[in-house]
This record gives C-alpha cells, structure tokens and sequence, in this order.
C-alpha cells in the first residue's frame, strides 16, 4: 500500500504530491503536508531556482536521472507533482520516509 502522497495515474505511472517551502535553510524532507510530502529547498522561489532544486534533489535521492523526473503541475505555486518514471514504487517509499 503505497502512502496518500504517492499515486499511480491511469497508465500506471508514479506521481508524487509536494508541498514545497523554498528559501529554506537547507534542502530535505519535512515530513507530510496533508495529503503530500512536504520538502524545505534551500532555493529561492525565483526564476526557476527552487523548481530545478527540487527535480535535482528528487532524481538525486532516488538515484534516476533527472530527465526521469517530471513537473506535470505546479510550477508556481507550492503545491506540487511530479511524474516519475524508471523507479519502482516502493523504492520511491523507501527514498521518502525519513525526513531529513
């Protein structure tokens, strides 16, 4: 059973929920965020800092390359999703469960 912030769309492709905090004082996880997984980047919210923040650190912990990282939604705002391809669901559970 996978956690509410990590969903498999209709082709059976991950998406993870984010609610992001940009211009933290350093990039990990937070913890949930009602139904998403809440991440604190170091990144300021400007210029796409904190979205190529966010992608890199995602691909970074889940050891995929960043192309296999995706934004579908969310791009200015804090509430975020990400489709990821080339990761197995429970990797992406494992990568996600302790906070930082």
């Amino acid at each position: 059973m996978n956690p509410v912030w990590l969903q498999r769309n209709a082709s059976g492709q991950l998406l993870l929920q984010l609610h992001v905090q940009p211009g933290a004082s350093k990039t990990g996880i937070a913890g949930t965020y009602g139904d998403a997984l809440k991440i604190r980047l170091a990144a300021p919210p400007v210029d796409g800092k904190a979205n190529d923040c966010l992608l890199g650190y995602v691909s970074g912990k889940l050891g995929i390359a960043r192309a296999s990282v995706e934004l579908v939604s969310g791009v200015g705002a804090r509430r975020k999703r990400l489709r990821l391809s080339g990761v197995a669901a429970e990797a992406v559970v494992r990568a996600f469960s302790n906070v930082d």
